[in-house]
């Protein structure tokens, strides 16, 4: 078991290099010289002007408040997959995006980071921690319970790349689970 621990944590990392290379839309709140930050060099950009960035360099301007990403607000997106995942009973699951859990890891992070700056209250961590929570519990409950009868293909486009795995490793282990329990193995 300690194994697939290690394989879940490696996946994560490797998609989330892969999430913070990604492009991502920011309108700047002011005018930016040419400046080089690591191996990206980016050219003068004026104030208001929208431009697509790889995430982590969107993610520091933002951070010094020199630009505004042109995405959801993640609190906003998590509260709406949270509603129709209830509103979806056992065993359908409303889909994901690829990237929601890289972006819910990230989030928290900076939230909690922040809390403990002042920036964000610890109540907002608080209530985005438990909402995440309740989320991953509501889904990883679905996905066991659709492994034991369903394959891959049948949700295959609702669920993203971690839960790919979580589902392939629990029908693997509830299969064999069966057939040990019915003297099949």
């Amino acid at each position: 078991m300690e194994r697939s621990g290690k394989v879940i944590t490696e996946l994560f990392e490797q998609r989330e290099r892969e999430f913070l290379l990604s492009r991502v839309r920011v309108t700047m709140k002011g005018s930016l010289e040419e400046i080089e930050v690591g191996d990206v060099v980016l050219a003068k950009i004026k104030q208001g002007e929208s431009v697509e960035l790889p995430r982590w360099v969107a993610e520091e301007l933002v951070e010094l408040d020199l630009a505004e990403m042109q995405e959801e607000a993640f609190e906003t997106e998590i509260f709406k997959v949270l509603t129709r995942e209830k509103m979806l009973g056992s065993p359908q699951l409303s889909p994901l995006q690829a990237n929601f859990y890289l972006k819910m890891r990230r989030r928290l992070a900076v939230i909690k980071e922040g809390s403990e700056k002042g920036k964000y209250r610890r109540e907002d961590y608080e209530r985005l921690k438990a909402n995440c929570y309740d989320l991953i519990g509501r889904r990883l409950s679905k996905l066991l319970s659709i492994s034991s009868s369903a394959n891959l293909q049948a949700i295959g486009e609702k669920i993203t790349p971690e839960e790919k795995f979580f589902f392939t490793a629990s029908k693997s282990f509830s299969d064999e689970w069966k057939n040990s329990l019915l003297g099949e193995a």
